[in-house]
Order: C-alpha cells, then sequence, then structure tokens
C-alpha cells in the first residue's frame, strides 16, 4: 500500500496572492489568499493569473504567525497507509512551510535569527513521525463515540465535529475557521484535520477466515511536551502524555472496538531535568490535589465510562489519597519489584486480577446490520511514570484478553481456541504493538521504547535489556541536553506561545549564567591535563602523582560543582513559564 501518492489540490502562486484550487469534482471556485492583507475571497477558475506558479499539493494544515509575518503550511506528498472501514486513511510525509512576505529584508538581522529559528521549530514537530487524516472519515472519535451521536452531528464538516483533543492542527486553523460560512463549502475541501497518532493496519487470517485487525493510539495536544518537562496535570485536569487506544476489528460487515486510555500521575508534581540520571520528582505545595484529581477523572467518566486506574510504579501515597476521596477503583501494581530478575509471567498476575472487570467493561461490538450489540462500559487507565514502556506491555495484555473474547464471538475462533497459539497472528499482533509503544515513545522520550523485546517476543532476553541500556542512554542525552527545544516547538505550534512581530527581544535571547560557559571548559581542560600527567611522567614518580592528583582533584571538584547546578546547564525551554514548568 505505501508509496501511494495522490494530488489533493493545486497552488497557484503570484507575488500578490495564493489561488488554491481543489481537485474536487463539484469544486467551481478558487480560494484567494491575499499575501499582504491576509483576506481570503473566492473567485472563478478565470481570475488565476496566466504567470502564477503552479505546483500541486496535498492538503493544507494551516497558517502560522512568525517574526516574517505568515506562513501557510502545506502538505506536499501524502501516502496511503490502509483502508480503515472502508475509508482510505493517509500519513503526512513531507510539508512546505511557506512565506506571505516575499522578502525578509524588512528585518534585522536579530529578527531574521529569530525568524529562522522559528521555521527550525515549526519543521521539528513536522518531522515528527505520526500526523494522520482522512478526507471522509472522523480518526479523532471511537467507534462507540461515533455511533452514539445524533443525525445533526453525522452532518457536520470534520472540522466541527472533531475530538478537539486529538487536533493538532487546531490552533493553525484559526484563520480559516474564523471565514464566514460562504467559504466553507470550499475550505472544508482543501483542510483537514491532522491528528498525532500511531496506526496499525493489518489484514489478517485465523481459521481460514480474513478479518481486519486495527490499532489506533491518539496522542491528546492538550498538555502536550516532552517527557520531563511536561508531568502530571494542568489546572483544567488534563494529563500530560494522554494516549486512547482502540483496537478494532472488522470481520463480514461486523465491527469490534476495544478502547483504553493512559496518562501522566493525575497530580501536579515535576520533574525536572538536572542532569542525574533520575531527577526526583517534585509535589507541588501549592496545587490542590485532590480538586485536579477530581477535574481529570470528571472527564473521563464523561467520554469512557467507568474507570479503573491501574498504577504500575510504586509511587502510590496521592494516588490512594485520591481514590479514597472519590471513590475510583485502584489496582497498584509495581512493575518493577513483581517483574524483577526477569519474572515476566508475574504480568498474568495482574491480567487475572482485572480480568472479571474487564469482562463486566465489555466492549464496543456492532453487527452486519448495523445493530449495536454491545458497549463499552468503563475504561483502564493505566500509568507509569512515563506511561511508554511499562504502561504498553499491559495494555497489549489486556487488548489480547478482550480480542480473544470478541473473535470468538464473531466466529473467527473456534471454541477452546487461545490467540496466543495462532502463531502467525502473534506474530503480527506483538510486533505491531511494540511498534505502537516505539511510537508513542519516540513522541514524548525522544527514544524507542524500552521493552518491547518483550513484547515482540513474550519473553524477555539479554540482546533486549543491552537495547533497553543504548536507549536509556540516548534518552538521558535528549531530555538533558535538547529537550528544551523540542518543548519550545511543540509550544510554538499549538499556540501555546504567539510571536509578536513587534517584539524585538524575544525569550530567545535569554542570557546564559557564567556558570554554563565557563564551569564545562574548566572540567575539561583540567580532565585533559591529568590525562596528559599520565601519559607524560614527570622526573618522579612523586612529582607525576602530585600533577594528576592536583589536575583529577580539580576535574573531580569542577564535575561535582556543576551536578549540583545541574538546572542551569541542561537545555530548558524558554518560551513559556508557566505553571507546567514548575
Amino acid at each position: 500500500v505505501g508509496g501511494i501518492y495522490e494530488i489533493f489540490a493545486l497552488t497557484h502562486t503570484t507575488p500578490e496572492r495564493f489561488y488554491v484550487e481543489a481537485c474536487d469534482d463539484g469544486a467551481n471556485d478558487v480560494l484567494i489568499i491575499d499575501r499582504v492583507s491576509t483576506e481570503m475571497t473566492l473567485t472563478g477558475m478565470k481570475e488565476i493569473s496566466p504567470s502564477a506558479v503552479t505546483r500541486p499539493i496535498c492538503g493544507i494544515m494551516g497558517t502560522i504567525h512568525l517574526v516574517a509575518g505568515m506562513y501557510i503550511i502545506v502538505v506536499t506528498k501524502k501516502r496511503k497507509v490502509g483502508d480503515l472501514l472502508g475509508h482510505v486513511v493517509w500519513k503526512a510525509v513531507e510539508f512546505d512551510v511557506i512565506s506571505y512576505q516575499k522578502t525578509v529584508l524588512h528585518l534585522t538581522d536579530g529578527q531574521m535569527q529569530d525568524n529562522k529559528t522559528f521555521l527550525s521549530m515549526i519543521n521539528s514537530v513536522l518531522n515528527t513521525d505520526g500526523f494522520y487524516f482522512a478526507t471522509d472519515y472522523d480518526l479523532t472519535h471511537t467507534l462507540q463515540r461515533l455511533a452514539n451521536t445524533s443525525p445533526e452531528f453525522q452532518e457536520m464538516s470534520l472540522l466541527e465535529r472533531a475530538d478537539q483533543r486529538f487536533v493538532w492542527n487546531g490552533h493553525l486553523l484559526r484563520d480559516f475557521t474564523a471565514q464566514p460560512e460562504s467559504l466553507w463549502k470550499l475550505i472544508s475541501l482543501i483542510l483537514d484535520i491532522f491528528s498525532c497518532i500511531v496506526i496499525a493496519m493489518k489484514s489478517c487470517c485465523i481459521n481460514g477466515k480474513m478479518f481486519d485487525w486495527n490499532l489506533i493510539s491518539r496522542r491528546s495536544c492538550f498538555r502536550a511536551g516532552v517527557r520531563y518537562y511536561v508531568r502530571g496535570i494542568d489546572s483544567e485536569g488534563h494529563a500530560a502524555n494522554f494516549v486512547e487506544t482502540e483496537q478494532i476489528i472488522q470481520y463480514n460487515g461486523a465491527k469490534a472496538s476495544f478502547v483504553q486510555t493512559r496518562g501522566s500521575i493525575p497530580f501536579y508534581w515535576s520533574q525536572r531535568p538536572n542532569l542525574k540520571y533520575k531527577p526526583k520528582p517534585q509535589i507541588s505545595k501549592s496545587f490542590n490535589h485532590l480538586d485536579g484529581f477530581q477535574r481529570h477523572f470528571d472527564s473521563q467518566i464523561i467520554t469512557y465510562g467507568k474507570q479503573i486506574i491501574l498504577n504500575l510504579v510504586s509511587v502510590t501515597c496521592l494516588c490512594q489519597n485520591g481514590v479514597h476521596a472519590t471513590g475510583f477503583l485502584y489496582i497498584a501494581f509495581d512493575f518493577h519489584k513483581e517483574c524483577s530478575r526477569m519474572r515476566w509471567h508475574r504480568l498474568q498476575v495482574l491480567v487475572d486480577m482485572v480480568a472479571q472487570t474487564q469482562d463486566d467493561f465489555g466492549y464496543f461490538l456492532v453487527d452486519a446490520d448495523g445493530t449495536v450489540q454491545g458497549q463499552q462500559e468503563g475504561t483502564f487507565r493505566s500509568n507509569c511514570m512515563d506511561c511508554l514502556d511499562r504502561t504498553n506491555v499491559i495494555q497489549s495484555l489486556l487488548a489480547r484478553h478482550s480480542l480473544q473474547s470478541q473473535l470468538e464471538r464473531m466466529g473467527v475462533l473456534h471454541l477452546g481456541q487461545r490467540i496466543e497459539d495462532q502463531m502467525d497472528f502473534e506474530k503480527v499482533y506483538k510486533n505491531a504493538w511494540a511498534d505502537n509503544a516505539n511510537a508513542c515513545a519516540k513522541q514524548y522520550a525522544g527514544t524507542g521504547a524500552l521493552k518491547t523485546d518483550f513484547t515482540r517476543t513474550g519473553k524477555r532476553t539479554h540482546v533486549g535489556l543491552l537495547m533497553d541500556g543504548w536507549n536509556s542512554m540516548i534518552r538521558y542525552y535528549k531530555n538533558n541536553f535538547s529537550d528544551g527545544f523540542r518543548q519550545d516547538s511543540l509550544d510554538l505550534f499549538l499556540g501555546n506561545y504567539a510571536v509578536d512581530e513587534a517584539d524585538l527581544n524575544t525569550p530567545l535571547h535569554e542570557p546564559k549564567d557564567w556558570k554554563f560557559l565557563t564551569l564545562p571548559i574548566i572540567m575539561v581542560v583540567a580532565f585533559s591535563m591529568c590525562i596528559i600527567c599520565l601519559l607524560m611522567a614527570g622526573d618522579t614518580w612523586t612529582e607525576t602523582l602530585a600533577y594528576v592528583l592536583f589536575w583529577g582533584t580539580a576535574s573531580v571538584v569542577t564535575a561535582g560543582v556543576i551536578l549540583f547546578n545541574g538546572r542551569d546547564f541542561v537545555d530548558a525551554p524558554k518560551l513559556v513559564q508557566k505553571e507546567k514548568m514548575d
């Protein structure tokens, strides 16, 4: 399926205007965007200037205001990833960020540098692997939510009815959504809803029966960010790294869906990087934790029904207090303690513990006639510290338990057959869940997931341990020395920070502390001198020892001072300074 590209619209560019022509049989008008006033109007095909430069595009993501003025973001290549319930799903592959301004000569040198930095931030987000869209299907909603909507909802455009948690270009669409209704018919043809999600779409066969198995993980753009700079919840109850994962089965016209969620521990806490391998989590003393906890789960209950909290870390006090105050069912399972010394079979203890509750929750099922046969009445809300590696392992096991029942009920599995014994499907299933873990981890932590050897093979291996060590080292570097830029990029893209064209002193110009420039140089010089003294011995061993001790002590002391002031040396975000970074 990969590698199939399709033209979606044409842009005709002149020095004064952009003309956007939808490649649709029913579209006779052309959208004009004035490059000076940014005003949008409709015109006919005949109004396009013969001198206009024409190029094909695959859609428009939106517009954003930077130092040099307005920019329009277009998709230049998309790739078909498969069909979901008869609807084509596309992955945006390449983008172009086009300036409304014909030149940037009106900017000062400092403004040009700032504009270049902001552009690199936007491109950094666009290059994140995971922007998907469909032109005639709502990827932001689960099957159950779509089935329980009103006829009026079904008549709405995708732009109007989308779940805003999973619309990653919502901020970029604001100039288009503010246009009068007379423009909406054409705008709806050229704009798309982009979700930062992970999709696996597989055609599978068991007992000679073909069925479609799909896995969709939708990452929320509310409280979005990177690993150590966005933790816990905000004042509205939105959790960091919140992901809704839906497993969809389609067989002979019947459809089944099972939904789970994951998200940061729902309290006000932070874990700022400070050069230590595992920074100590800090619990905020200025917020009402129970109020935030309640806000988060009120929203969860409205959207998903009953809730069971699966806490996979040893930090339990706050969770227990919140659960006792609000009455939710809470299950603590210290993943690392239970599965230490390669005892991965212990995971079955948790699966068995929640099996009856999972059966009571059920899953969404609709038959070939469109009659709803079952609803999912609750979800498991899982978390570990990062909500990545351990959480993904547990979610894959719970999803398999639901899948077993679904395939039996649909008649794909015979009575007494187990999914685990279907070797071809098991390989597809495990690899898809491991890929899901990697994609979610890359978006949040900057590397692939840990423990994917267990997800792929069902057992922990020494090679897997070595790969985890390698990924952990890369995570350490990125979390300390490049995640500030990544966080700034997300905040700019999502509208948490707005560029003020008239502001000559952007936050990008915050001066570095003297320690940042001086101490690393001293440490490197001292360490280098220590090595030189070892390699080039003096006239006596006492003289050599004295030099080594002096320079060695200097390098160790300097390293200690750097670690003590670790926060001054990490790459911290510059654009947004608010409670999520306290």
